[in-house]
This record gives C-alpha cells, structure tokens and sequence, in this order.
C-alpha cells in the first residue's frame, strides 16, 4: 500500500508541472515581406479547480522572436565561416533566449525579442493570452527550400520556470518577397486627421491592410498584359512549326498556356514534351567548384505524339507551393520552359505505308524511323500571389504547441 501511495504522489507532482502553450497565426502561415505578422500565445493551466491535486503554476518569463533560418549543401556551396554558430552551444539550462538554439545552418536575419510577460501565476484552469506583432522585415530572401540551400522562417517562443531549462516553442511560416513594395511610399492624406494614440493598433492594422492590397494591384498590373509573342521552331534542316503564348510573366498558382502550329511546318515533328522548370543557381564565388552545373526541379509536365497534328496546346500549372524567382548574394532562382522535339529525318509521306492494294486501303506506320531532336528553352517570370491563397496549400498548421 506505501508504494501505490508513493505512486500516486510522483504522478501528481508531475501532472502539476504541466503548462500549456498555443501559438496560433490568426490569418494563415503564409505572409508577404513587409506585412506584419500576428500571433495570438496562449498559456493554460489545463487542471480543473476541482482536481485533488490543482495547484497554481508560475512561469518566469517568455519572450517571442522572428527568425530565418539559413542551410547550404556542403557538397555545393562554399561559405565563409560564420561566428554566429557559437550561441548553439550554449547549454540548455541557461537563461539567454537564443531562438535558433540547436537549428542547423545559419541565422541571417532576426527581429527584436519582444516580452511577453514576467512572473506570471496561473490558477488552475486558468488561461492568459498575449498577441505578438511584428512586421517582416522587407530586404530578406523569401521562403525556399532548393536542392543546394534552404531560407526558413520561424517564430520562436521562448519560455522558463524558475530554475528550470528554458522552452523553445516553434511557429515555421512561409514569406513571399515581391519586390518594388519596400521602395513604395504610402499617400499622407490621413495626416489632416486629430491624431489618437489609442488607435495605433488600428492604424497598423489598416496599414497592413493597404499593403495587401497593393501588392494585389501590382500583381494584377504585371499579370494581366496579353501580348502575343510567336517563334519559329526550326532545326538545322528547315521551319518545324509555330510556337505562340501570350505572356511570360505569371504569379505562382496560374497556369502557363502555349500552341503549337505544325501546318506550316517543312519538317514532320513525331512529338513534343514541354516542362515547367526552375533553376536553381549558385553564384560564382560561392561555388564549391568552378563550373559546376545548375540544378532544375520539374514542377509540371505535357508529352504528346503529333505526326499529322495540325496544332496543339499544352497548360501547365504553376504550383502555389512553389517558390518565385529571386536572387540573392548566395543562389539565383529563374523559371523557364523547356521544350524537346523528336522530328522525322524523312518528309512526311514516308511516315506512313501501304498495307493492301485492294480497294479498302489500310495505313500503317512505318516500323523504324531515323529521327532529330532537339531542344529549346523559354525564360518566363514568376510572381507571388495573394499570401491567403497560398496559405491554402501551406504545408504549415495555423497552429502548434508544446507542454512545459
């Protein structure tokens, strides 16, 4: 019987210990550089008032910060040494907030640690919530994770009892850059206004708001111009058909449209394939080896057979997970279309034989073929879009969590 008791003892002392936290982003986990970024942390004492064993439970600080996060393929990327990498060893117990304790990489870019509270005592069944804000700082990379380096942001949660390790609490999101905000200056017409130091918040809010909505005008504005662009798909032995697409410049979740002309054609194309690609580029001096070859991801893919084919179309969408062009001092992202052709190395009436002279003619293709290829690249731009549709497909919860 002592021992049951003495059971019962440990397992209340440790159901006592337990505090919850919640972090949640109230639009979704996708922003754009600039915009400010809030979230709502909740801390909960989750014993009942009635339990036998509730008692009140006190936590000596917490803090909150924005952090991104930089890795390099050691196989690819020749970096610098970094001084920055001596705060990861610092031991776990310690009282300095480091939010990138124990991450891989680099942190190339943080905000100001903001209090959330000191000494807070909670009673049991108790819940206190504290809003975090912060705007995103608008010259750092967007979100990637590449084949050579990844950009990663996190808001971290830091969190200590007394005497205790400190907590770290997690919130990953996703940023988009869009370029050409940063340098945009707002209309004072507002300054007319009687100033309210009560409504600074709101006014945040409303700014941030008009942000969003500029980004979505100059989205519309570079997206929406239709004009027709037509090249001539040729090889060293003569004109193999039309290729027409009306734009190049999309935002990420459209589709890419293009048709194929082969009536005017000289040379009979056998089929097409065209790949919406990336390329992902180290710059020079960062190269682990000179010259060293680019790497392209493959985000959506058309093949089609076309002997005979007067036109042809293709769509393909541009993923809303996928990141925009951009570049940095380190790595370059473009977009591109890719196209491979098979042509016949004969005309076109060879393609196809006889099969009876009797009067119901029968037409076969030919059993072998002497054949060209040849390929072709298209650079086309690709823009973000509204961060609340991209949060739709985000890989990212609007919420996360921890027991301390």
């Amino acid at each position: 019987m002592p021992t049951v008791g003495f059971f019962w003892q440990v397992c209340s002392r440790i159901v006592q210990t337990m505090i919850e936290v919640l972090a949640k982003l109230g639009r979704g986990p996708v922003f754009l550089a600039g915009e400010v970024l809030e979230c709502v942390i909740t801390f909960t004492n989750p014993l009942s008032a009635s339990s036998t064993s509730a008692s009140s439970e006190m936590l000596a600080w917490a803090s909150a910060q924005i952090h991104c996060q930089f890795h390099a393929s050691e196989n690819r990327v020749a970096l610098p040494p970094s001084d920055g990498s001596k705060h990861d060893v610092q031991a776990e117990n310690e009282t300095v907030f480091v939010p990138n304790r124990g991450e891989r990489g680099q942190c190339i870019l943080s905000t100001p640690p903001k209090i959330l509270f000191c000494d807070l005592r909670l009673d049991p069944g108790e819940s206190k919530s504290y809003s975090y804000c912060e705007t995103l700082p608008v010259d750092g990379p967007p979100s990637f994770r590449g084949q050579s380096v990844k950009y990663v942001y996190k808001l971290t949660i830091g969190c200590q009892r007394v005497n205790s390790p400190i907590k770290l609490l997690r919130v990953p999101f996703r940023v988009l850059v869009l370029h050409g905000l940063k340098d945009y200056q707002f209309p004072q017409d507002e300054a007319v206004a009687p100033s309210n130091p009560f409504l600074e918040e709101e006014e945040g809010l409303k700014k941030d708001s008009r942000l969003a909505d500029l980004a979505t005008e100059l989205l519309m504005v570079a997206t929406s111009r239709r004009s027709l662009h037509l090249y001539n798909i040729s090889n060293t032995r003569g004109k193999v058909g039309t290729f027409c697409i009306f734009k190049t410049v999309y935002k990420i979740g459209e589709d890419v449209i293009g048709t194929f002309n082969f009536s005017e054609g000289d040379i009979p194309c056998l089929q097409f394939s065209v790949s919406l690609q990336t390329e992902e580029s180290i710059q020079e001096e960062f190269q682990r080896r000179r010259g060293q070859p680019v790497s392209f991801t493959v985000h959506a893919r058309h093949q089609e057979s076309c002997l005979h084919t007067a036109q042809s179309s293709f769509s393909l969408p541009i993923p809303l997970s996928s990141t925009p062009g951009f570049t940095t001092n380190i790595v370059s992202l473009k977009w591109r279309l890719h196209f491979e052709f098979v042509t016949s190395g004969e005309s076109a009436g060879t393609c196809l034989v006889r099969g009876s002279q009797s009067e119901a003619v029968t037409w076969t293709g030919v059993e072998q073929m002497d054949v060209d290829t040849f390929s072709w690249d298209l650079p086309i731009k690709v823009l973000p879009t509204n961060p609340i549709l991209a949060s739709y497909v985000s890989q990212f919860s609007n919420t996360n969590s921890i027991t301390i």
